[in-house]
């Protein structure tokens, strides 16, 4: 059973920072593509950021994020991921899932993650 566990969620002050991972345990298969969603209180999930793997990987990010996070994974951990948050704001809390495909896609969404809260003070 493929499991993805993310880490590094907490309470932060607004403008501060904050980094998420994100790995894949048990019987996982290669993924092509990794990605952050989010899901505030009463507010539709999100996508925050995309990539999807190879020799050059190709990213994408939710406008609302866009010069602030930057998705990378790690080039040595198969199937790990993480997002580097930066000048995070109130707007920013919710709670984050990592999710995985075996498709190179954007849409990614064969696997998900139980999901971390972030929280950001004003």
């Amino acid at each position: 059973q493929v499991q993805l566990v993310e880490s590094g969620g907490g309470l932060v002050q607004a403008g501060g920072s904050l980094s998420l991972s994100c790995a894949a345990s048990g019987s996982a298969p290669s993924f092509n593509s990794m990605a952050w969603y989010r899901q505030a209180p009463g507010k539709q999930r999100e996508l925050v950021a995309a990539i999807i793997i190879g020799k050059l990987p190709l990213t994408k990010y939710g406008d609302a994020v866009k010069g602030r996070f930057t998705i990378s994974r790690d080039s040595t951990a198969k199937n790990t991921v993480y997002l580097h948050m930066n000048n995070l704001k109130p707007e920013d809390t919710a709670v984050y899932y990592c999710a995985a495909d075996q498709q190179p896609t954007f849409a990614v969404a064969d696997y998900w993650g139980q999901g971390t809260q972030v929280t950001v003070s004003s």
